[in-house]
């Protein structure tokens, strides 16, 4: 074995990743010289060998070393290749006589990059969600939390490919915004004023125009706004990005800060959002079903018995579509007893929608036309005056996953709304302006990533869902 520090600049390089090598057919590799990088995940040492489990990342299995006394330096360093030391290990590969590979490596030379001392937190044993959140920068190199990431990484792909597929524009939407899109208050402000001696105004307000954009800025809660304006100029756009909610909320279904897929569709209306978010849906699970096989295996046993059947009924289900008022004939008729009683007007909480999904429909259930008055102010209103034109999509185990709506294309009944529920129209005037030259009828939807990603992975917590979660008293790392 090298030196751990000499030839760091010059020895770091690989021939393949292990996930590719995994990939070959054994015969193209058998007998042959290569080098493989990774951490060691686990050594077992013998008197004349050692058993080294080697992970790159690239895969959820690691790929077994044998490094013998006949490896270059082996009793040099032997005591230095324990549990997360990173190494790069050249040799030959060999049929493995061992059960769950049909190769391993005969190693011939290790190069350690990077020593693991024995307090390092992440030793072969089960560590509870809890005590890996404490510990946010190493829990990637967990079974779960790296299944995890590989899941999140194939749907995000999976979402660009099947958006660009269809010929939608990525519109990366601003993070700064003026504009509270939802209408509920809870965001996040910006601001360069020193906190501890505000500028004030004679009548004893903060005086914004010292601030940096000369008002008032917040982190946006949504694309949504801004996506408008693109898909009335290029008819089909999506935004991918980060948003931001200041609810105090310390539970297991929310984030301050998460990601969300906004698709926008002119020359729509909400029958199209179903079928496209329906589409979408199916399409990204099937890409994830096929390309992380390993990963959903492990949630499949460890994480959530029954997720690989669960996935696979949404992939082949015709989604059931029902208005928010048959939901509500259903809860009623239903004589179960739930937390939260309902009634029409009200919100459905987690437990009403997962009931209609799980227990009623036992598959995905898309809801449309709820009552005006629990949705946001850009959504259509509908002829009877009560309701609005929008949809959500609930899923057995989550309930609501994807929310959407037809938006309100008349440009004087939308400012009647923003008017009601007592928002500054003259905040809004470019969004109305998206009405007043060339209205067109316009719809679209919205992902909560993070959900999706629990919904794909078993994942119960949310904050397992996202790498660095972001929630009331903590934003750490």
């Amino acid at each position: 074995m090298s030196n751990p520090q000499a030839e760091i600049s010059k020895d770091h390089k690989r021939d393949l990743s292990i996930k590719e090598l995994k990939n070959l057919p054994s015969d193209d590799v058998l007998g042959k010289t290569l080098s493989l990088c990774g951490w060691i995940k686990s050594a077992r040492h013998q008197k004349t060998f050692s058993f080294i489990a080697l992970n790159d990342g690239s895969t959820f299995a690691p790929f077994q070393v044998v490094v013998t006394n006949e490896t270059e330096g082996y009793d040099e360093l032997l005591s230095e290749l324990n549990t997360g030391a990173s190494v790069k290990v050249t040799g030959t590969i060999v049929q493995s006589p061992g059960k769950g590979q049909s190769i391993e490596m005969k190693a011939e030379k290790v190069h350690l990059f990077g020593t693991c001392p024995a307090d390092f937190p992440l030793q072969k044993k089960r560590h509870s969600f809890e005590y890996l959140r404490t510990i946010a920068h190493l829990r990637p190199r967990t079974n779960t939390q790296g299944a995890v990431a590989r899941v999140r990484n194939a749907l995000s792909f999976a979402s660009h490919t099947f958006f660009q597929k269809k010929d939608f524009m990525y519109l990366q939407s601003p993070i700064l915004t003026a504009a509270d899109c939802e209408g509920a208050g809870e965001l996040f402000q910006v601001t360069t004023l020193p906190l501890e001696n505000l500028p004030k105004t004679e009548e004893k307000q903060v005086d914004y125009k010292k601030d940096f954009f000369a008002k008032p800025v917040y982190l946006a809660v949504s694309g949504q706004l801004n996506g408008e304006a693109y898909a009335t100029a290029f008819s089909n756009i999506y935004t991918f990005g980060p948003t931001f909610r200041a609810e105090n909320s310390n539970t297991s279904r929310h984030l301050a800060e998460f990601w969300m897929i906004e698709p926008e569709m002119a020359f729509a209306d909400l029958e199209d959002t179903m079928d496209i978010a329906e589409e979408y849906l199916k399409f990204v699970l099937k890409t994830v079903l096929d390309s992380c096989q390993e990963d959903l295996a492990f949630f499949d046993q460890f994480i959530e018995k029954g997720l690989l059947a669960r996935l696979d009924n949404v992939i082949n289900a015709d989604f059931a579509r029902i208005s928010y008022t048959e939901a509500i004939d259903i809860l009623h008729a239903s004589n179960k007893k739930f937390e939260y009683p309902i009634e029409w007007g009200s919100d459905l909480q987690s437990e009403h929608e997962r009931f209609i999904s799980e227990e009623h429909f036992k598959k995905p259930v898309i809801l449309y036309d709820y009552p005006k008055d629990i949705k946001a102010f850009y959504m259509r209103l509908n002829d009877d005056g009560k309701t609005v034109r929008a949809m959500d999509v609930l899923v057995p185990r989550i309930g609501e996953l994807m929310g959407g709506s037809q938006r309100e294309e008349r440009l004087d009944v939308l400012e009647e709304k923003i008017k009601a529920c007592g928002m500054n129209v003259e905040d809004y005037s470019w969004y109305l302006d998206l009405r007043r030259f060339g209205t067109a009828p316009h719809s679209g939807f919205g992902v909560g990533f993070e959900r999706l990603v629990q919904f794909a992975t078993g994942i119960e917590n949310i904050r397992d869902a996202i790498a660095f979660p972001r929630v009331p008293n903590s934003c750490e790392f």
